[in-house]
C-alpha cells in the first residue's frame, strides 16, 4: 500500500470523526464560497444592466433610487420629468444620445417601459419571433416574461397600474405581442417595451378635441433619460450642470453601483468572516482528532518505521489524511455554496429582481479551496511532527 492507501483508510477508519470534521470544513468554505459567487454574479448583472449608460437623468430625489428604477428596474423612481426638458437635453452638443424611459404599468409583475428602440440596441436585443412595435399598443416581450406569461406574437394583453402586480387593470387598453426577444441575459428579459406613444395613450385616453389633445400633448413627461456622452467633457460639466441648474438629477450608474457595493460590502463581510470562524473551528478539530489519533497508532507508525518508512513519510501521512477532509469539505462545502446561490436566484426571479446563474462555475471559486487546504495543513503540522520523532523502541516494548 502506498501512503495515500493508508491515509484513506484511517480516514474511513473513524466514520462519524470524519463526518464531523468534513462538515466543519464544508459549512465554512458554503459560507465563504456563497459571498463571493453572489458577489461575482450580482456585480456581473449590474455591469451587463449598466453596459452603454454614462448617465441617468430623472426627477430629484435618491441617486441611487434614480438607477435602481432607470437601470435596473428594481426600484419606484423618484418622479417624472417633462419631456420638453427632455428635448432640450437631447439637443446639448455634450450628448450623443438620449434614450427616454416611461414607466408606470406593469404585466404579472413585469414593468411596461415605454421607449425608442435604441433601448433595445443597448442590450444587443435580437428577435427570436417577430419584430419591433410599428405603432402605439404594440409590444415586445422579453424572453423571461414570455416564458414566464407563456404567450408569443399574436397574443394580447393588458397592463395593471403600477409597477407590481395587482394594481388596477388598463381593461380597455389592450396591447397585441409583436415580437418575442432571445435571452440577453439582462434585464431587457425582464420587461415588456412599447413605444412612449403607447405608455401616454393607456393614461390619456383617445382624445378627439383639438385643442384639449394640444394641451395634454404639451404637459406629456417621460420618468427616466438614459444618457450617452458625445465627449470625454460631457462626464465633468454634464451633472453638475443638469443637478444645479435644472429641475431634474443626474447620476452615474457607475459611481452609484460603486456605492451599493460598498453598502453591500460591509454584510458580506461579517458573513465571510463568520465563514472564517467557521474554518479556524474546522481547523482545531481536525488538530484535535489528529492529535490524538496518534496514540490509537502509535503501533502502526512504529510497524511502518520498522519496515523502512522514513519520519518525513510518517508526517506526511497526516497530512494526507488531513488534506483529504479539506479536499472533501472544500468541495461539498462548494456544492452547498451553489445550491444556496439558487435559492437566492429562485427568489430573485419570483420578485422580477435582478438575474443571477446559480450553477455557472468559473476557475477562480476553486482556489476557494486554499483556505481549507491551508487551515488542514495547520492541523496536521504538530502531530505530523510528533509523529515524525515517535520513540519507536518504546511503543513495541510497550506493545510487548
Amino acid at each position: 500500500m502506498n501512503l495515500l492507501q493508508i491515509a484513506w483508510s484511517y480516514v474511513r477508519a473513524s466514520p462519524l470523526r470524519t463526518l464531523l470534521n468534513i462538515v466543519l470544513i464544508a459549512l465554512g468554505t458554503a459560507t465563504i464560497g456563497f459571498v463571493v459567487i453572489v458577489n461575482e454574479q450580482i456585480g456581473g448583472s449590474l455591469n451587463r444592466d449598466a453596459q452603454g449608460i454614462d448617465l441617468v437623468v430623472g426627477a430629484k430625489g435618491s441617486a441611487i433610487s434614480l438607477i435602481l428604477a432607470g437601470v435596473f428596474h428594481i426600484d419606484a423612481p423618484t418622479g417624472n420629468v417633462s419631456l420638453d426638458s427632455a428635448r432640450e437635453l437631447a439637443a446639448n452638443p455634450l450628448v450623443k444620445k438620449v434614450i427616454p424611459l416611461s414607466l408606470g404599468d406593469s404585466f404579472r409583475g413585469f414593468r411596461i417601459v415605454g421607449t425608442t428602440p435604441d433601448y433595445l440596441g443597448l442590450y444587443d436585443g435580437a428577435f427570436a419571433t417577430g419584430r419591433a412595435w410599428e405603432d402605439k399598443m404594440q409590444a415586445v416581450l422579453g424572453a423571461t416574461v414570455a416564458a414566464k406569461a407563456g404567450i408569443g406574437v399574436g397574443d394580447t394583453f393588458v397592463g395593471s397600474h403600477g409597477l407590481g402586480a395587482g394594481g388596477p387593470i388598463h381593461a380597455d387598453s389592450v396591447y397585441t405581442v409583436v415580437g418575442v426577444l432571445k435571452p440577453t441575459g439582462t434585464v431587457l428579459d425582464r420587461l415588456v417595451t412599447v413605444n412612449s406613444e403607447s405608455v401616454w395613450f393607456v393614461h390619456e385616453g383617445a382624445l378627439t378635441d383639438p385643442e384639449e389633445k394640444k394641451v395634454v400633448e404639451s404637459e406629456r413627461e417621460v420618468t427616466i433619460l438614459l444618457l450617452q456622452y458625445a465627449t470625454p467633457m460631457a462626464a465633468a460639466t454634464l451633472p453638475r450642470k443638469i443637478n444645479s441648474g435644472t429641475n431634474m438629477q443626474a447620476a452615474s450608474p457607475a459611481l452609484e453601483s460603486a456605492r451599493l457595493f460598498q453598502m453591500i460590502g460591509v454584510g458580506a463581510d461579517v458573513i465571510r468572516a463568520f465563514g472564517g470562524v467557521v474554518l479556524a473551528t474546522a481547523a482545531l478539530s481536525l488538530f484535535i482528532a489528529l492529535y490524538h489519533a496518534l496514540n490509537e497508532r502509535a503501533y502502526d507508525i512504529a510497524v511502518l518505521r520498522t519496515l523502512g518508512a522514513r519520519p518525513l513519510s510518517i508526517a506526511l501521512l497526516l497530512f494526507l489524511e488531513a488534506l483529504i477532509l479539506a479536499l472533501l469539505g472544500g468541495l461539498i462545502g462548494l456544492m452547498l455554496a451553489h445550491a444556496l446561490v439558487a435559492v437566492l436566484a429562485a427568489w430573485m426571479d419570483s420578485e422580477q429582481s435582478l438575474r443571477i446563474q446559480a450553477w455557472t462555475f468559473s476557475a477562480s471559486e476553486f482556489l476557494l479551496l486554499l483556505p481549507a487546504l491551508f487551515a488542514a495543513m495547520l492541523a496536521a503540522a504538530l502531530p505530523g511532527w510528533r509523529a515524525a520523532r515517535a520513540n519507536i523502541s518504546a511503543v513495541l516494548s510497550r506493545r510487548f
